[in-house]
């Protein structure tokens, strides 16, 4: 029953940093996106030469 007092508090914590980083994320747009993030990374269009400008 020791451990129980050391390792609900420790997963309740990580519980809230996982959810903080979570609100963050979504704060901060970095989910405006996904679709067209994932086009561009995973295009071959440029990966010999540089882009002509």
């Amino acid at each position: 029953m020791d451990v129980l007092t050391m390792l609900i508090p420790v997963s309740l914590g990580l519980g809230a940093i996982g959810l903080t980083a979570f609100v963050w994320a979504l704060r901060t747009h970095q989910f405006e996106d996904p679709h067209g993030d994932g086009e561009r990374f995973l295009s071959s269009r440029w990966d010999d030469e540089p882009r002509p400008d």
